[in-house]
């Protein structure tokens, strides 16, 4: 693992570009975390969405990029937070394991919602016979559940804050926002195409989220306890 990173000047307030590159295997194919990308792509997908999807379309940047400077950062803040909210406050009792365990739990929950339910889009695209393909339909449930990242990565850390999980809705406004831009779908597939995925979403996590904390109490209990 190699990587660089510059950080803050605190003379020039500026915030500078933090990089790091992850899984360097001597490949030419690195995968690289922009935080600065990352801060300033969260900060615009939320306070202005249609300024947002109209950089994204212009940008066209491959999802390799979106995955590793977008995605992964926000899952992974997610899990470690899953860990600490576990190890901290929620399972004291258990041993240090239990903790692992959740983190791993959350990664693999998120990481595998997202990918399900962007290929599901993708599908969806393809029924109601519009343009799309992964990479299309993988930036627009990406960029669609940062609002339910950011709720995740508080509410799992301090389980009092579940609440602010109610705020993951805005997500839906973002979505919609992101289909016209970079669908332009016709008015009268707007709304299937919006129930349909967040339903999609819904389930996934949900029956997901069942499976995966029957599996990790099963290790837990007969490796750890």
């Amino acid at each position: 693992m190699t990587g660089y990173y510059q950080s803050f000047s605190q003379q020039s307030g500026q915030l500078k570009q933090v990089k790091i590159n992850l899984f360097n295997f001597g490949t030419p194919n690195l995968v690289i975390m922009d935080f600065k990308f990352l801060y300033y792509r969260i900060t615009n997908i939320i306070l202005n969405p249609v300024k947002a999807w109209e950089a994204i379309y212009s940008e066209n940047r491959p999802i390799k990029f979106v995955r590793s400077s977008f995605f992964l950062p926000l899952v992974i803040l997610a899990a470690v937070s899953a860990f600490l909210g576990s190890f901290l406050f929620t399972h004291t009792g258990f041993s240090n394991a239990y903790p692992v365990l959740i983190g791993i739990k959350y990664f693999l929950l998120l990481f595998f919602v997202v990918y399900a339910t962007s290929f599901i889009f993708q599908e969806i695209l393809k029924a109601l016979d519009l343009k799309g393909n992964f990479k299309l339909s993988f930036k627009i449930i990406t960029y669609s559940v940062a609002p339910f990242l950011i709720c995740q990565i508080i509410s799992r850390l301090i389980e009092s804050f579940i609440f602010v999980n109610v705020l993951a809705l805005y997500g839906v406004y973002i979505y919609w926002t992101g289909i016209e831009k970079m669908i332009n779908p016709p008015e009268h597939k707007k709304i299937p195409m919006a129930i349909a995925t967040t339903v999609s979403f819904i389930a996934l996590f949900v029956v997901t989220n069942w499976l995966l904390t029957l599996i990790i109490e099963k290790l837990y209990f007969t490796f750890f306890a």
